[in-house]
C-alpha cells in the first residue's frame, strides 16, 4: 500500500478548523468515492481502494491515507488535492 502522511500547522480556533475540515473531506467523498464519518475532532474516511482519517487539534491538522494498489497511480493528484485543501487551513 501506498501512504499519504501530512502534517499542517493552523492558527484557527477549533470550530473554523473543523469547518475546513469537513468542506475538505465532503470535496475529497464526492471526488475520490470514500465514506467518512466524525470521531471527536477525527474524522475517518473509508472506500474503494482508499481509507484514513483526518484529524484536527490546536494549531495542527494531519491526514494519513493509505492507498490501495489500484489508486497508487493517483498518489500524487490525492497527495495535490489534500494539500490544496490543506493550504486553506493558513486563511
Amino acid at each position: 500500500m501506498a501512504t499519504i502522511h501530512i502534517k499542517k500547522t493552523h492558527s484557527q480556533d477549533m470550530e473554523h478548523a473543523r469547518a475546513h475540515a469537513n468542506e475538505t473531506v465532503e470535496d475529497l467523498a464526492s471526488k475520490f468515492g470514500v465514506k467518512y464519518q466524525w470521531e471527536g475532532d477525527t474524522v475517518r474516511f473509508k472506500g474503494a481502494g482508499a481509507k484514513g482519517f483526518m484529524s484536527i487539534d490546536h494549531g495542527l491538522v494531519e491526514v494519513k491515507m493509505e492507498l490501495s494498489f489500484m489508486l497508487r497511480p493517483f498518489k500524487s493528484r490525492i497527495e495535490q488535492e489534500i494539500t490544496k485543501h490543506l493550504a486553506d487551513f493558513a486563511s
